[in-house]
Formats: C-alpha cells, sequence, structure tokens
C-alpha cells in the first residue's frame, strides 16, 4: 500500500485492507441497520459515560487471569499504540491542510498494514474461538437481552469488527482517490471526509478495546469453565 500526494504523479492502487472481501457478505446498509435495530434491545456495554470508572468494575472484581485472555489484553496494548501513532499523523495531515509528508505517509502506511496484519488476525481470532463460546455461555447464565433472538455483549463486538472493515476501507481509499484528483477543491473534500471516518474508527477501536478489556475478557473470566477454555486451546492447536 501506498498513499503518496498527487503531486508526485504516482497512483495508489488496492485497496489495502484484507478483510473487505467479508464485505461482500454484509449488506452495508441492511445489515448495518438491521444489527443496530438489534442492539437497542440490549446496550449492557454502551453505559452514559463508555470510559467512566463504573464501567470498569467488573474487571475490578473479576480480574483476567486466564492466559488466551490475557494474550487478547497484550495484543490490545500494541494496537494503542499504533492507534496513537496514526491519530498525531491524521491530525497533523489536516492541520496542514492534507499535505503528505513522508513522514505521514510512512505512518498511513504503517497503520494499514497493522490493520491487515494484526488486527484483522487479532479480530478473527475472537470471531472464531471466543465469541461462539462466550455466547452461548452468556445465554445460559442469563446474561443477555429480551426478545425472540437474545443479544448479548457479543453482538455488539462483533457489529464493532464489522464496522472496522468499512471505516478502514472507506479511509483508505478516500485517500488514494484524494491523492489522484486534479481539482484542489475536490481534493480537501475528499480528504477532509477521509480525516473524518478515521477520526471515527480511531474512537471505535479505543472505545471497542476499552469495552473488551473492562467488560467482555472478565465475563469470559467469570462465565467460561476449564473445560470451555480447554476447547479453545485445543482449536487454536
Amino acid at each position: 500500500m501506498k498513499i503518496i500526494d498527487s503531486a508526485t504523479g504516482k497512483r495508489v492502487d488496492g485497496l489495502g485492507v484484507k478483510d473487505v472481501k467479508r464485505l461482500k457478505d454484509v449488506d452495508p446498509v441492511y445489515g448495518k441497520a438491521e444489527k443496530e435495530a438489534e442492539i437497542e434491545e440490549f446496550s449492557p456495554m454502551d453505559p452514559p459515560e463508555a470510559y467512566d470508572d463504573k464501567a470498569s468494575v467488573l474487571a475490578k472484581k473479576v480480574p483476567v487471569s486466564h492466559s488466551f485472555l490475557l494474550e487478547l489484553v497484550e495484543e490490545h496494548k500494541e494496537l494503542v499504540e499504533v492507534i496513537k501513532n496514526f491519530e498525531e499523523s491524521l491530525t497533523e495531515f489536516h492541520e496542514t491542510h492534507y499535505n503528505f509528508t513522508q513522514n505521514i505517509n510512512n505512518s498511513f502506511n504503517k497503520f494499514f498494514r497493522f490493520f491487515d496484519d494484526h488486527i484483522s488476525p487479532h479480530n478473527r481470532k475472537e470471531e472464531r474461538y471466543l465469541f461462539p463460546v462466550l455466547h452461548n455461555a452468556l445465554l445460559k447464565a442469563g446474561e443477555h437481552g429480551t426478545g425472540k433472538n437474545p443479544q448479548t455483549a457479543v453482538d455488539l463486538m462483533e457489529d464493532d469488527h464489522i464496522k472496522f472493515i468499512q471505516l478502514a476501507a472507506l479511509c483508505f481509499n478516500l485517500m488514494g482517490l484524494g491523492s489522484r484528483l486534479p481539482d484542489s477543491q475536490s481534493r480537501a473534500m475528499t480528504f477532509d471526509l477521509a480525516f473524518h471516518n478515521g477520526k471515527e474508527l480511531i474512537e471505535m477501536l479505543r472505545l471497542h478495546i476499552f469495552r473488551e478489556d473492562n467488560t467482555l475478557f472478565p465475563l469470559a473470566q467469570k462465565y467460561l469453565s476449564e473445560k470451555d477454555f480447554g476447547v479453545i486451546l485445543q482449536q487454536l492447536k
């Protein structure tokens, strides 16, 4: 992936986000609307103040200790640093009226490579090994909403994963498109849209990490048995 100023004359080709192919199985409009309508029924992971200390009460009562969950937490720590660097470069990009410098270009490349190589595999690991068994455990424990198809905290996390792919793909492609536009006004408008989508992605990633570290993983620690974790570890081999 290369995001380069149009002044260089180089094109920006390719999506750069491998998991975008998963969007073929998800209607970007209907799927999102349907999911959000379902989530409104049960939102235990969406407190009035998402980052308030009250949101981490469960984590304090049930600290994460299983090796599989701790591994996911460690991967989050690495992601936090990458997000921070991406945000700093995105802000600089905006404040300099969307002027690509070598540092900004390198930072953007690093973030989208990290998305492909680390964030997406991390999400798939959660979706494939943790989410199914935790969803069933939460249903059995009564930690779910009401209705014909009860929702658990897992549903919200899965919804976030889909949105990450959408926003990352949109931000990447808008940057590439803006680099190729000859008209300065159109280029600025395109970069501005890319900037706002990038900022939304950053905030979503941070909130997602907070919710998983302080709510989802402690729930897993609380309700998954040693047998459940054993099944997960066996599948990972």
